[in-house]
């Protein structure tokens, strides 16, 4: 894929909401799960991860998982919290009212 993250949020059409300072980073893969295990344990590296997940322990997540970006999908409230530590650890957080399979569908051909 090698896109940066910019460039990922101006092809789905997705909000900034948090970690504009990662805006930089490059992407190489897309993983989508809500299980945060299962993406602590299968998600790649440099990736951008699709969840419906809103709450802090998506950042500890991502942070562990090395994963640029998270999108939460389908409108998901995102918490006040979440956004302050996606901030401080430069994870950007995407928002957008699209399900996760239409936003799977825009990157797939990428």
């Amino acid at each position: 894929m090698n896109k940066t993250v910019k460039e990922l949020s101006e092809i789905l059409e997705a909000e900034v909401v948090a970690g504009a300072g990662g805006l930089s980073g490059v992407v190489t893969d897309v993983y989508i799960c809500d299980l945060l295990s299962w993406v602590m344990g299968r998600a790649p590296a440099e990736s951008i991860w699709i969840t419906i997940q809103g709450h802090v322990n998506i950042i500890a997540v991502a942070a562990l998982a090395e994963i640029y970006c998270i999108v939460v999908a389908e409108g998901a409230e995102i918490a006040p919290e979440t956004i302050a530590k996606a901030n401080e650890q430069d994870i950007v957080i995407l928002k957008s009212d699209k399900s996760a399979y239409e936003l799977a569908g825009k990157l797939c051909n990428l």
